[in-house]
């Protein structure tokens, strides 16, 4: 990736509905070139996807949680497809430590995230940690070319 790749990915993580010609004019770059290089990008697996934000809580599911999930792996098998079967659940990641299993999910109430804790139980033992707030929201990686980073 160059630096026109950068600016066109970093640009993209801010407001994936920008136009064409307003990302080309960032990049100094005619419209057909950001598109050729939005397509490479998308072939290459950079891109993955155009998403939307939104607020769960007005759209009456307050209560997110991070569910950490202790998976044997004899139940890999049943669980994933399972998983992703369970509307509330945002993202599941694989992860390091003492659970295997990081889910994200977002419920209206305690009760439903208490009913789904206990419906997950099945495959393994679970800590759950309710939030309370957040002081960083899901936000762009920082892209810039020459810049260090830990």
């Amino acid at each position: 990736m160059d630096e026109i790749d950068l600016k066109i990915v970093s640009t993209l993580q801010k407001d994936a509905r920008i136009s064409l010609k307003k990302l080309a004019d960032i990049c100094f770059i005619s419209a057909p070139a950001v598109s050729t290089r939005l397509a490479h990008l998308r072939e290459r697996g950079i891109i993955i996807g155009y998403h939307t934000a939104i607020n769960y809580k007005i759209l009456g599911f307050p209560i997110k949680a991070y569910v950490s999930l202790r998976l044997s792996p004899k139940d890999k098998d049943a669980f994933y497809p399972y998983i992703k079967s369970v509307g509330n659940v945002v993202s599941c990641d694989c992860v390091t430590g003492s659970y295997s299993q990081i889910i994200v999910c977002y419920f209206k109430s305690t009760k439903s995230l208490d009913n789904f804790i206990n419906d997950i139980q099945r495959f393994g033992e679970t800590k759950t940690q309710i939030v309370f707030s957040t002081s960083v929201d899901q936000r762009p990686l920082e892209l810039n070319p020459g810049k260090n980073y830990f």
